[in-house]
């Protein structure tokens, strides 16, 4: 698998800024163990100085340990510029959300090094899609979630950079309007956006994922995990940034008000064994969706 969004993993919560190298080391070691190919280690929403302190760090972690440099392939910086609102800012921290401004860009783009290869963000909240077109100029892809864009401002935002679409499904209330809502906006629109999905059979039930595969098309879809540090770990408490999380018997990370998930704590090992049983995919799905799609969305493949 090349997983392109992994917040943490087998303790390592690689939003902290306690983050150390022997936590790194132990993650990546897991990863590694669990048949992963590669990774894009993901940073979210935080204070902007706080987010490019933790880049800062991770570069530096990744520079000083051969085994980080072969399972990160890079990051994937998601947020500050998403939707404030209830339902689709998610787990982020909404007083850190931001419009999308190219200088803050920059600024997340210099503490990443070279290894920031993608970001989400609004795009109804990128005025003029300014920072979208500068993001791609600088080889970075560009993704939209947790956002509520009209299909005219989607539409739009393809014309100027926009490739993919982070976790669909997810990043959203979950009382939308029953037509005109952004799944079915995105989904219309998969033959211009690599469309992501979290694939560990919570975030969306097994039989609605069927239909958005089908919808989106096999050849246009990518699943991902949006482990956190709880993932290989039983119950117990785990972090997420600033969330403190008790994981209970069900492995679910849960807010603690239970109002939403806060990321996942499935590995890949489950999720074979999910998407073989409970998605009907065969073995070539399952790599073209979580390997060959990601690497060509990203334009590394080979």
């Amino acid at each position: 698998m090349f997983d392109l969004q992994i917040n943490g993993y087998a303790g390592a919560d690689f939003n902290s800024d306690q983050l150390n190298a022997d936590a790194l080391h132990h993650a990546c070691q897991c990863l590694e163990q669990d048949g992963v190919f590669g990774i894009l280690a993901t940073i979210i929403t935080d204070d902007l100085d706080a987010m490019c302190r933790r880049l800062r760090n991770l570069v530096q972690l990744i520079s000083q340990d051969p085994l980080a440099q072969k399972i990160i392939a890079g990051i994937h910086i998601e947020g500050p510029f998403i939707s404030p609102e209830p339902g689709y800012v998610g787990a982020h921290p909404a007083r850190f959300v931001k419009p999308a401004h190219p200088d803050d860009a920059k600024r997340l783009l210099e503490a990443a090094g070279d290894l920031a290869l993608l970001v989400t963000l609004a795009p109804e909240l990128d005025t003029g899609f300014t920072t979208t077109q500068w993001l791609t100029s600088q080889g970075i892809c560009v993704a939209a979630g947790h956002c509520n864009p009209t299909l005219d401002i989607l539409n739009a935002a393809c014309d100027h950079g926009l490739r993919m679409f982070t976790h669909l499904g997810n990043g959203c209330p979950k009382d939308l309007h029953r037509h005109d809502n952004i799944i079915q906006r995105a989904l219309s629109l998969h033959e211009r956006l690599w469309i992501c999905f979290i694939a560990d059979g919570v975030h969306i039930e097994p039989f609605a994922l069927k239909n958005y595969l089908r919808a989106a098309g096999i050849d246009r879809s990518i699943l991902v995990t949006d482990a956190i540090s709880a993932a290989r770990l039983g119950p117990g408490r785990h972090t997420l940034g600033s969330w403190e999380l008790d994981i209970g018997e069900d492995l679910v990370a849960r807010s603690p008000d239970n109002s939403h998930f806060v990321g996942s704590t499935i590995t890949w090992p489950r999720m074979q064994t999910f998407a073989l049983d409970q998605l009907c995919l065969d073995e070539t799905q399952l790599h073209q969706l979580t390997f060959k799609n990601p690497l060509t969305a990203l334009g590394v493949a080979g």
